[in-house]
C-alpha cells in the first residue's frame, strides 16, 4: 500500500475503496488542503439502494477527513439514462416521474451527511445547467473535445457493438453531459474530484479530461471495485429485490425497506463478508473490526449483530438498530411476535376471506401466489409458528394471538404480522 499523506487517501485504501485513481500522489497532496468531491446519483427510483451505499459512505468519508462532499441529483441526465453496464436502452421517465423520485432520494443523505458547518456538504442538480443548455451551443462547447472514434472504444458502446445491440444517439450523448457537470461543477465550486463505481470509469476520465481542456484545471477521478459478497453474488440484491435505504413508503410503497428488515439484512450476512462490510458500511476504527474478524464459531453471530447495529443506527438511528435488534431476540430466541415486526392492518371483518395465499402476499414476503405454493411445498410457510400445509386455508379469528396479531413466517428469518382493525 502507498505511503499516503492524507487521512482521506489513507481512509479509503484502508477500508477498501479504491480500485482506480487517475493520478493518486497528486489526490494525496490535494486532499492534505481539502479537497472537494462529488458523486452522481440518477433519479431513477424514488429511493436508493444498498448498492449506492459504498458511495454515500465515500461522501462521508470524504468530510469527515475535512473534504466537501458535493451530492449530485441527476435531474438532468436521468432524461437521457446512463447506459453504463446495460445492454437496453433504460426507459425514458416523464419530468413529474423524476421529479418525484428525486424528492424520495434526498431523503437519505441527511443521515450521512452534515450540510452545516465549515466543510458544509452540498446538493446540487445537473439539471440547473442542463435544462439550460442551447443544442447548437452545447455541441460548439463540447463537441470538439470528443471524437467518435474514442467514444466507440468506451466500455459501453464497445460491447453494445460487439453483441449487435443497439445503441441510441440519445444514450451516446450521457458521457458528454457527464463530462460536462464536472466542468460546471469545477466553476461553481471548484470541484476538483468524481467519486464512483468501476462502472463509471469510463464516463469519470472524460470529465477529467474535459475540465482540462475547457478551463485548464486539474481534476481527478477515484473508482471503487463492484462490491461482491462472497458467494459471488452483487451486493445489495437479495430474493426480496433491491434493499432500498428509505424506510417508510414514503412517495412509493414498494421503494422502502423498514428499520428491522434492514438491520435483518445485515444480519444475515455471510460469515466471510462481516469483516469487508465493517470496513465499507460502519465508523468502527479498523483495530475493533480487526478484534471482530477473528471471532469463531458462535462468536460470529456476535459480530453479524455489531454490523446490523451499526449499519443500521446510521441510516434509521441508534433507537431504531436497538428496537430491531430486541425485535429479533424476541422472535428468534423466543418464538414471539415482537413488536417492532413489520405489521400490515386488514380489516376484521373481511378476516374469514383471507386465503393463505392473499395473506403472504399482504405481508410481502412473496411476490406471487406461485411463489407462496412453493414456500408451502418446502414446509417454509408457518402462520403463529405453526407450519402450513395447504394452499386452501383461510385464516380466521382464531388465528389472532394474545397481543392482538397473527404471525406469518417464510423461513426462520423472514416474518411479518397481520393487525386485524
Amino acid at each position: 500500500m502507498a505511503n499516503y499523506q492524507s487521512q482521506f487517501m489513507k481512509t479509503l485504501t484502508e477500508r477498501g475503496y479504491l480500485y482506480q485513481c487517475t493520478d493518486e500522489g497528486a489526490l494525496d497532496k490535494a486532499a492534505l488542503k481539502g479537497v472537494t468531491g462529488y458523486i452522481g446519483f440518477d433519479c431513477t427510483a424514488p429511493s436508493l439502494h444498498v448498492g449506492s451505499l459504498v458511495q454515500i459512505m465515500m461522501l462521508r468519508h470524504l468530510q469527515k477527513c475535512g473534504g466537501t462532499p458535493i451530492v449530485l441529483l441527476g435531474g438532468g441526465t436521468t432524461k437521457i439514462g446512463d447506459p453504463s453496464m446495460k445492454d437496453t436502452t433504460r426507459p425514458i421517465l416523464t419530468n413529474a416521474l423524476i421529479e418525484k423520485n428525486k424528492a424520495g432520494i434526498r431523503q437519505v443523505f441527511a443521515k450521512f451527511l452534515d450540510f452545516d458547518g465549515p466543510n458544509a456538504a452540498i446538493m446540487a442538480d445537473n439539471a440547473d445547467w442542463l435544462d439550460a443548455l442551447g443544442y447548437i451551443q452545447f455541441l460548439r462547447e463540447v463537441g470538439p473535445h470528443f471524437t467518435i472514434n474514442r467514444m466507440i472504444t468506451m466500455e459501453t458502446a464497445k460491447r453494445r457493438l460487439e453483441n449487435e445491440l443497439p445503441m441510441t444517439f440519445l444514450e451516446f450523448n450521457y458521457p458528454l453531459l457527464q463530462s460536462y457537470d464536472f466542468v460546471e461543477l469545477n466553476r461553481r465550486y471548484g470541484c476538483s474530484l468524481q467519486l464512483g463505481g468501476s462502472d463509471q470509469w469510463g464516463n469519470i476520465v472524460t470529465g477529467v479530461d474535459l475540465t482540462r481542456r475547457m478551463d485548464g484545471k486539474e481534476c481527478y477521478g477515484f473508482t471503487t471495485p463492484l462490491i461482491t459478497t462472497a458467494s459471488g453474488g452483487k451486493m445489495g440484491k437479495t430474493v426480496d429485490g433491491a434493499v432500498w435505504l428509505n424506510g417508510d413508503p414514503g412517495v412509493s410503497a414498494e421503494h422502502h425497506r423498514t428499520p428491522y428488515d434492514y438491520w435483518q439484512f445485515w444480519r444475515n450476512t455471510d460469515d466471510a463478508d462481516v469483516g469487508k462490510f465493517m470496513r465499507l458500511f460502519t465508523d468502527m476504527t479498523l483495530d475493533e473490526i480487526s478484534e471482530m474478524e477473528a471471532f469463531e464459531g458462535a462468536d460470529i453471530n456476535l459480530a453479524k449483530v455489531r454490523l446490523a447495529n451499526e449499519t443500521t443506527a446510521l441510516l434509521h438511528g441508534a433507537q431504531a438498530a436497538a428496537e430491531a435488534e430486541a425485535t429479533a431476540r424476541e422472535t428468534f430466541e423466543r418464538g414471539g411476535a415482537a413488536a417492532g415486526l413489520p405489521t400490515f392492518g386488514t380489516p376484521l371483518a373481511s378476516l374469514s376471506d383471507l386465503s393463505i395465499l392473499d395473506a403472504v402476499l399482504l405481508v410481502e414476503l412473496a411476490a406471487s401466489k406461485g411463489e407462496v405454493r412453493r414456500h408451502i411445498k418446502g414446509n417454509a410457510l408457518k402462520i403463529n409458528d405453526t407450519r402450513i400445509e395447504n394452499d386452501t386455508r383461510t385464516l380466521s379469528e382464531s388465528d389472532i394471538d394474545n397481543d392482538g396479531v397473527i404471525k406469518v413466517s417464510v423461513g426462520k428469518k423472514r416474518h411479518a404480522l397481520i393487525k386485524p382493525v
